[in-house]
C-alpha cells in the first residue's frame, strides 16, 4: 500500500470520508474531520522550484503516445500530481481532492490543464486509467498518463517525487502558471480550498503588469 504517516493516517482517512459526502459518513466522523482540517493544512508545505521536464514519452489515457514536454507546454496553467490505481491510501484521496478542485474552477475548469502521471505504469494500462478516472469524474481537462517504467521514473525524479518505491510515495502537487514559470510545489494533504488558493495565485504570474499611473 502506500506510505502512511503514523500522524496523519487517521486524518487522510477522516477527510477522505468528508470529502465523499456526509451521507456516507457519521456525523461525529465528519465533525472530527472538521475540527483536524486545519492540521492538514496548516501541514502542507509550499515551496517554489525551478524544474526541467524530462525529454520522455509517455502514454496518455487515450491511447496515445505523448511527448511530456510538449504535453504540458499547451499554454495551459498545470495542476500535476503522481497516483497509481491500485493504491489503496493517499492516491483516492489525492485524486477526490483533484475531482472536488475542478468543480470549484467552475467556468474556468478548461482552461486549466490538470495532469495524473502512474507510478505503476506496469500495471495501469490506457484502459485502467480510464476506468480510474471515471471513478472520479474526471473531466477532458484532467488526463491520466502511463508508460514504460524507465519514463514514469525519469518523471518522478524530474520533480523530486521519487522515492523507489511505489509503496513509499509522498502526497504532492505541482503547479505552474505557463511554460518557462516556476513551479509551485505543495507536499502535503492539500484540499480543494488549498488548491484553489493556490491556482489563483499562480495564475496572477500570468496578469500582465498593470501600468503605473
Amino acid at each position: 500500500m502506500c506510505k502512511t504517516f503514523s500522524s496523519h493516517a487517521r486524518l487522510a482517512s477522516l477527510a477522505l470520508a468528508l470529502l465523499l459526502g456526509g451521507a456516507f459518513a457519521p456525523h461525529a466522523v465528519a465533525a472530527e474531520a472538521t475540527a483536524h482540517q486545519h492540521v492538514l493544512t496548516s501541514g502542507l508545505k509550499v515551496s517554489m522550484v525551478d524544474y526541467v521536464v524530462p525529454d520522455v514519452w509517455l502514454v496518455r489515457d487515450d491511447g496515445r503516445k505523448v511527448s511530456l514536454p510538449k504535453e504540458l507546454d499547451d499554454g495551459r496553467p498545470l495542476v500535476l500530481n503522481f497516483i497509481y490505481t491500485t493504491c489503496p491510501g493517499i492516491c483516492p484521496l489525492m485524486s477526490q481532492v483533484f475531482s472536488r478542485f475542478q468543480s470549484r474552477l467552475g467556468a474556468e475548469r478548461d482552461k486549466v490543464h490538470m495532469v495524473s502521471i502512474s507510478i505503476d505504469p506496469e500495471q495501469d494500462t490506457p484502459e485502467r486509467l480510464r476506468a480510474y478516472a471515471k471513478q472520479f469524474a474526471a473531466g477532458s481537462q484532467w488526463r491520466h498518463y502511463t508508460g514504460t517504467v524507465d519514463a514514469s521514473i525519469a518523471a518522478q525524479k524530474a520533480f523530486n517525487a521519487y522515492r523507489g518505491d511505489k509503496m513509499n510515495h509522498d502526497p504532492l502537487t505541482l503547479m505552474r502558471a505557463a511554460p518557462g514559470k516556476p513551479w509551485v510545489r505543495i507536499d502535503g494533504f492539500a484540499t480543494p480550498d488549498d488548491l484553489l488558493e493556490q491556482y489563483i495565485q499562480v495564475a496572477a504570474m500570468c496578469e500582465p503588469a498593470k501600468a503605473t499611473p
